[in-house]
Order: structure tokens, then C-alpha cells, then sequence
């Protein structure tokens, strides 16, 4: 497929120019290969990642995140190192952020309630202008939805239980989310999943009186590049592999 064409469409299904990001998003470095036909699907874009896509003969990596974080960076030392093994390996760069977040059908936040049969009634969580975190209605018990967390992420996710055994009202945000359990709280909801956890904001649960689930950072980033690698080959035959390099965070 040519590069221009499924950049534009990715551009456009994600909405990628409508997002304010901490970076530039979407195609962040051109390499030579303008015919993609495989697509790497990661959520880092770390040496590792490049080099097994690269030995996958990828000529595209699809990230959640990209290399650039500020507005100018200069391209040297790690992120030198970086940009030089993508363009040695014909890897296109292609990443989105807070716009594979946001979602409706492929985002983090999006897929995450599919998998925990959330019934979504509103988004929250505003960031770069957009809400990516979803709010919705369940019933399940508590250490139920921690079993299927584990096993659907395959991650060890650790549980603060001071809301009912009962869940009824859930909150969901990847990444980190944290600092949100009051804004939980107001929302209504007796049970929030989010990603990393933080010692600042460790009592939060208590002092509110709901459950937190923190499944981890990279394991809640996992399933949206999964889910758009899916929807490329479904849509336009693109062969797309998934590389899993967890960091337990």
C-alpha cells in the first residue's frame, strides 16, 4: 500500500491533526520503503522494538509512543540513536498518543471496556482537548474483575479494595490515572482501572472509598496498537504483527 495513501487514512481515522499532543504525531520519521505492506504494531519505540521489527522485514512501526515529546528536540543521543536505526532499517515511524487513547472503536480506553463487558454511559478524563477515559455500568464482584483483568491483559495488577465487593459503576483510564480517584469519585463510580500506580496518591482510595485496580501502564497501552493492527488488515490486507516487550510498569 502506498505510504502517502495509509498515512492519510490513519491521519484521518484517528484524527490525529485534531488532537493537542505533547509532540508531533503521526508519521514521525519517513524512511525509504513508500510500498508498506507489513506493519509492526508496538506500544514503545524502543531499540529493541526497531530491531525485532526489523528482523520481521516491517516496513512500517506503529507506536503508541512515538520519539518526540516536545515541540523541538534536538536529533542526538538516545533519540539520535533511534532515528539512525529506524532509518537504517527502512522502518517508517507512524505513532498516536493520546489520539489511540481516545478512540471509539480502536482506542486503549475504548477496547479495555469491550474486554471488561463495561456498559459505556460517558467519557471523562479530558487530555489534549479530547476525552479518553470511559464511565460506564457492570455487575461483577471485585475479585472477579481482578481475575479477568490479569488474564486478559497478562499482567499482575494490584488492588486497593476500599469500595463494595459489589461493582456496579466503573471507571477506566490507561496509562496513568492516578491522580484522578476524586474526580472518580464525583463521577459516581465504586471502582476505577487505570495503569501505574503512585505512592502520592495511595490514600486517595481510602480516604474516597473506592476500589483501584492498577493494572499497569504498559499492559492497559497494549491492546489499542493490537486493535488498529487488526483493523488495517481487515480493511486493506496488511499483514501486522504485534511485538510484545513488556516493562511490568
Amino acid at each position: 500500500m502506498d505510504r502517502s495513501r495509509l498515512v492519510s487514512y490513519l491521519d484521518d481515522y484517528l484524527q490525529i491533526n485534531a488532537i493537542a499532543d505533547y509532540g508531533p504525531q503521526g508519521l514521525q520519521v519517513e524512511a525509504n520503503p513508500a510500498d508498506v505492506k507489513r506493519i509492526a504494531t508496538a506500544v514503545d519505540t524502543s531499540p529493541d522494538t526497531i530491531k525485532a521489527a526489523a528482523a520481521w522485514q516491517a516496513d512500517m512501526l506503529l507506536v503508541h509512543h512515538g520519539i518526540f515529546w516536545r515541540t523541538v528536540e534536538p536529533i542526538r543521543g538516545p533519540l539520535g540513536a533511534r532515528v539512525r536505526l529506524l532509518l537504517s532499517s527502512n522502518i517508517n515511524l507512524y505513532a498516536a498518543h493520546l489520539a489511540l487513547d481516545a478512540h471509539p472503536e480502536v482506542g486503549n480506553n475504548a477496547v479495555l471496556a469491550k474486554m471488561f463487558s463495561l456498559d459505556v454511559t460517558d467519557w471523562w478524563f479530558e487530555a489534549g482537548g479530547v476525552k479518553i477515559g470511559v464511565l460506564g455500568d457492570m455487575k461483577t464482584n471485585i475479585n472477579a474483575l481482578l481475575q479477568n483483568v490479569n488474564t486478559q491483559l497478562h499482567t499482575k495488577a494490584r488492588l486497593l479494595a476500599h469500595g463494595p465487593q459489589e461493582v456496579r459503576r466503573l471507571a477506566i483510564v490507561s496509562g496513568f490515572g492516578a491522580d484522578r480517584v476524586a474526580e472518580v469519585k464525583r463521577l459516581g463510580a465504586d471502582t476505577f482501572i487505570t495503569g501505574e500506580t503512585s505512592h502520592a496518591n495511595y490514600w486517595a482510595a481510602s480516604d474516597y472509598g473506592i476500589n483501584v485496580i492498577f493494572a499497569g501502564h504498559y499492559a492497559t497501552e497494549t491492546v489499542g496498537v493490537q486493535a488498529l493492527g487488526q483493523h488495517l488488515t481487515t480493511k486493506f490486507n496488511l499483514e501486522t504483527k504485534f511485538f510484545d516487550f513488556p516493562t511490568a510498569m
